[in-house]
């Protein structure tokens, strides 16, 4: 794909990765990337430690150096460009605020070193700050802040200089639950009011799916997978995205072909999976009315507040996960009118079921 249209529907791409490679001695941490990110796009790289996906931004902002390949900014090549030349901004996960400035001299920091004139970085940084809705804390110091306010300067700051490219590296992650989920909200608004492309590295798959218009899996300095959260949890494209977005059950070899009658390797969505009692079972081949099920017995159930997570081994030699909402409304789920849901003591005898198209096939890394 070109540096034009992009595969998102956002028209021109903002940030264009071509064969993009880069080597540590020998360790290839990014290994031959193209990507396209679209103009306005709330993009994620998604991955577990090791993956790659801090370099890529590293790459993307000119901190590091690609060993081959090129990173394009709006059409334009800009691998051997320094980073302040290049009209992208970064966030970190530990701010880097100024202890000794207030936060309205944090925020103008970057006017400044431009040579923008005095009053228009007071202006401009207080316009910042109300973006933020921290318009009353000017005069503050960072160390007379709340983490998510530093985080909120933090990104201040950045958008001061009216970047065309956001770069956020795990910006979230020294927060607490509660703290991070109330900031994800108020990211994902920041992004639609000022209408800018951010890019963001994380590892925690939920903050990707609840944040971005796409994701990229990223696994061994390779994107795995890109897509709409959607796309990447209901139709994963391999078993490391189906394994690392969510929780999966993966069937393949003799236990593929009993369960979902043919060969391949698949997944199953542990909320995907109707939990009944063993009289419901009608054919022990695995397959009943569209379904395909599996008897077994129940070794583990997790109370989590609104699920209960059940482990069961089954007749077919494999561990299931599945998950059942905690609704107190009955059995009915609007879809299967079956049998209702059994009991699932540890113990207890089960027949797991679940719709075919629930069945989704995965390739395994050749």
């Amino acid at each position: 794909m070109g540096t034009g249209e992009t595969a998102s529907g956002h028209g021109t791409a903002a940030i264009g990765l071509r064969g993009l490679r880069k080597s540590f001695g020998a360790v290839r941490a990014v290994d031959g990337i193209e990507l396209d990110v679209g103009e306005g796009e709330f993009f994620s790289l998604l991955g577990p430690s090791g993956s790659g996906k801090t370099t890529v931004l590293r790459l993307v902002a000119g901190f590091e150096t690609p060993s081959g390949g090129a990173v394009h900014l709006a059409g334009e090549d800009v691998t051997r460009r320094a980073p302040f030349e290049r009209d992208v901004t970064t966030v970190f996960q530990d701010y880097a605020l100024f202890p000794h400035m207030n936060v309205e001299q944090n925020v103008a920091y970057g006017l400044k070193v431009r040579g923008v004139p005095r009053r228009e970085q007071a202006e401009r940084a207080r316009a910042a700050l109300a973006s933020v809705r921290l318009d009353d804390f000017g005069t503050r110091r960072p160390g007379q802040l709340s983490g998510g306010q530093r985080q909120r300067v933090a990104l201040a700051r950045a958008l001061v200089v009216r970047p065309r490219v956001l770069l956020l590296d795990e910006p979230l992650g020294a927060l607490d639950l509660k703290l991070r989920e109330q900031m994800q909200v108020e990211l994902k608004e920041l992004q639609r009011e000022v209408g800018i492309t951010f890019v963001l590295v994380t590892h925690d798959q939920a903050e990707a799916l609840a944040l971005s218009d796409r994701v990229a899996v990223m696994n061994a300095g390779r994107v795995e997978q890109v897509g709409t959260p959607r796309e990447l949890y209901e139709n994963p494209a391999s078993a490391f995205v189906a394994s690392f977005v969510g929780t999966s059950n993966t069937l393949s070899g003799a236990a593929a072909e009993r369960i979902v009658g043919k060969p391949g390797t698949f997944g199953i969505r542990p909320e995907k999976i109707r939990l009944l009692a063993p009289e419901a079972e009608q054919d022990r081949d695995g397959q009943s009315e569209g379904h395909s099920e599996v008897p077994g017995t129940v070794t583990d159930a997790v109370y989590l507040g609104d699920s209960t997570r059940v482990v069961v081994d089954t007749d077919a030699g494999v561990r299931f996960v599945v998950v059942r909402q905690n609704t107190g409304t009955g059995d009915a789920d609007g879809v299967d009118d079956g049998p209702a849901q059994a009991p699932a003591p540890p113990g207890s005898r089960v027949l797991l079921r679940w719709h075919r198209r629930h069945n989704v096939p995965l390739h395994q890394p050749s």
